[in-house]
């Protein structure tokens, strides 16, 4: 059978990609990018290290993806959640699962803006581009659930995004459960009686 080259069904090579990237994207937010393990990712991808090179030419190129594939990952999700309702239900369904005990604990498959946003000022200039748009997404899509008499639709959308971010990043550093657990309530609440306040205002 020598000389005879293995050949792959089309797709192969995507789909592979694909399981690689998935494995990275949870080992980034669980471990931060200088704690990504190229090893341990294709392990979990149940992949061979020397295959790495075949869809990634070095580690940063792989956390640049990863960071993506994260994103990509708590978009479509969240679209999920939100599919048919209007726009008021939808950022309702949006905060109360993201300003959450159930997101506090699932750092691994989390919204990275949570689980990264303290390791990127130290990562190169590749990650932190990848991270910046991820972040510019998420806004965008909060400013389009948010009145059109809005004059600062993204601004608003940034503000919200941030608070939500900070709530749940505060709330995985606090030890008491019943303290985070009251921290995330707060912040839903506060969110909540914004978007009232301009939905009446929009009427």
């Amino acid at each position: 059978m020598t000389g005879y080259a293995v050949r792959y069904a089309e797709g192969h090579k995507q789909e592979t990609r694909k399981r690689v990237l998935k494995a990275a994207s949870a080992a980034v937010r669980a471990k931060g990018p200088d704690g990504l393990a190229v090893a341990e990712v294709m392990a979990e991808a149940g992949l061979t290290h020397g295959g790495f090179y075949a869809h990634f030419p070095n580690k940063q190129a792989l956390i640049v993806a990863a960071v993506g594939e994260a994103f990509d990952e708590s978009r479509r999700r969240f679209a999920r959640l939100t599919e048919g309702l209007d726009r008021e239900a939808a950022v309702a369904a949006f905060v109360d699962a993201y300003v959450s005990m159930a997101h506090r604990g699932r750092v691994a498959n989390g919204c990275p803006v949570t689980a990264l946003a303290s390791e990127l000022p130290r990562q190169p200039a590749a990650v932190r581009e990848a991270f910046d748009a991820g972040v510019r997404g998420m806004v965008t899509r909060v400013a389009a659930w948010l009145p059109e008499s809005e004059p600062d639709r993204e601004g608003m959308a940034a503000s919200i995004v941030a608070e939500m971010a900070g709530a749940v990043t505060l709330s995985r550093a606090v030890a008491d459960d019943a303290l985070a657990e009251r921290l995330l309530a707060d912040c839903r609440r506060s969110i909540k009686a914004r978007m009232r306040a301009q939905e009446d205002q929009s009427r």
